[in-house]
């Protein structure tokens, strides 16, 4: 159906033409100025005068009036123009025709008066009815959107629930609880959380991590190393449960475990986690050669800080920082080093054992000679700088363990076997040498 006003098309069910706004009218409007115009036209032809209707604005008022208050000026005229023999059959039907249209444009404007007068109340009830119909509209859609809305709330609240309800027993949200438990201190319930955990999904180090801060928090570090061990025993190629239990080791001030973790891993386990392998110390002498001398043992490292002992004892983060050339002395030296990088992570221990072997004399030289006295006289040991010397007179190979010589010594009386060795600094024994002595005083 189409809009009489604008020509626009109006979807069926639609009251108001949404182009123009004016009312679409499904029963036309009953105009009694129609029947009255027919009725007056019918009138004027069957000449028994004709009627005219006046339009006020408040009613309808129909009033009997001389079709045309000109009579005398149509009669006159045109009746003298019929005695002059001018007036035919067909005149008379033009004068009557003629008069019959005016009465009929003057029905007419009446007409238009009327409707125009009408169309203007018309236009006001109409346009108080669309006002009425969208208000009515507005209506229903404000309470059909409050439906809409009510039934999505209802749907995400829905799907909300579900969410929550799949996270919660999800792998994530499993591992959160049990952080949470671990903020609360509920460490056995912590403890139960990352079991399911690791239980639900062995590959991911989230987990593990979760575990071993429940065994820290509770001072139960071997539970957690250990629990460490039997993941990584099962995941060899698992860079992420390596790099958890590194982390472990640095929080709980245990570094130097962190490069033997790595030494016994996968090629491509040190390749992902390179950032934790760290260089080992250099060494600038050869431990399988025997020096003669005191020697100055330099460490490098690419600049990083090394650690090391002299002793043989393991080195650590308190052990002697290197920061000039270790002295080499004769003897025997265990030299062990490690370096850390900037973030706290040691390199593998370094071990070298050095010997440093001075020459030594090849036998002390003692005075008197082999020989008969019939006095007494001191025996002296000539001792070289560096060296001990150790004797004895009953005829035994001296050790360090026999007599030190600490000056001249009285001749004993009779036959003596006297002998000493000389002993350096690195408890090296020099030969033996051997006097045989006589004092006989006589009478």
């Amino acid at each position: 159906m189409r809009c009489r006003y604008c020509g626009q098309e109006i979807p069926e069910g639609m009251l108001y033409c949404e182009a123009c706004g004016h009312e679409v009218r499904i029963v036309p409007d009953y105009n009694p100025l129609d029947d009255m115009l027919t009725e007056q036209v019918k009138v004027s032809i069957d000449g028994n005068g004709d009627d005219y209707l006046v339009y006020d604005d408040a009613t309808f008022q129909t009033r009997a009036t001389s079709a045309r208050r000109t009579t005398g000026r149509t009669s006159t005229g045109r009746t003298g123009r019929t005695n002059t023999g001018r007036t035919r059959a067909g005149n008379t039907g033009r004068t009557a025709g003629r008069g019959n249209t005016d009465r009929m444009r003057t029905s007419r404007g009446n007409t238009d008066r009327m409707r125009t007068s009408r169309g203007a109340t018309g236009y006001i009830d109409s346009r108080e009815e669309r006002r009425r119909q969208v208000e009515k509209k507005k209506a229903r859609l404000r309470k059909k959107r409050r439906k809409v809305l009510l039934v999505l709330a209802l749907i995400i609240a829905a799907i909300a629930g579900i969410c929550f309800f799949i996270y919660k027993n999800s792998y994530a949200g499993i591992v959160r609880a049990g952080y949470k438990a671990i903020s609360t201190q509920e460490y056995g319930r912590a403890e139960e959380c990352f079991k399911r955990a690791i239980s639900k999904n062995s590959d991911k180090a989230d987990a593990y991590a979760g575990l071993a801060d429940a065994y820290v928090r509770q001072d139960d570090l071997n539970s957690a190393e250990a629990m460490y061990a039997d993941a990584i025993a099962k995941h060899r190629k698992n860079a992420g449960i390596y790099e958890a239990c590194i982390k472990f080791y640095l929080k709980t001030e245990q570094p130097l475990k962190i490069p033997v973790l790595l030494d016994d891993a996968d090629e491509s386990i040190t390749e992902e986690l390179a950032e934790y392998v760290v260089d080992r110390p250099k060494y600038s002498l050869d431990s399988e050669e025997t020096y003669d001398d005191v020697q100055q043992l330099t460490l490098t490292c690419e600049g990083m800080p090394m650690y090391y002992t002299t002793d043989g004892s393991d080195p650590t983060l308190k052990s002697q920082k290197y920061t000039e050339p270790i002295q080499i002395g004769e003897g025997e030296t265990t030299v062990k080093a490690f370096a850390v990088n900037k973030d706290g992570v040691p390199s593998l221990m370094v071990e070298k054992i050095y010997v440093v072997e001075f020459p030594i004399e090849e036998a002390p030289a003692i005075s008197p000679s082999t020989g008969q006295y019939e006095e007494a006289v001191e025996i002296e040991i000539k001792v070289p700088d560096g060296y001990e010397a150790y004797y004895t007179t009953n005829g035994e190979d001296p050790t360090t363990a026999s007599k030190k010589y600490t000056g001249p010594i009285d001749m004993p009386e009779g036959e003596t076997l006297f002998k000493a060795v000389l002993v350096n600094a690195g408890g090296r024994l020099s030969g033996i040498t051997t006097r045989n002595y006589v004092l006989d005083k006589g009478e």
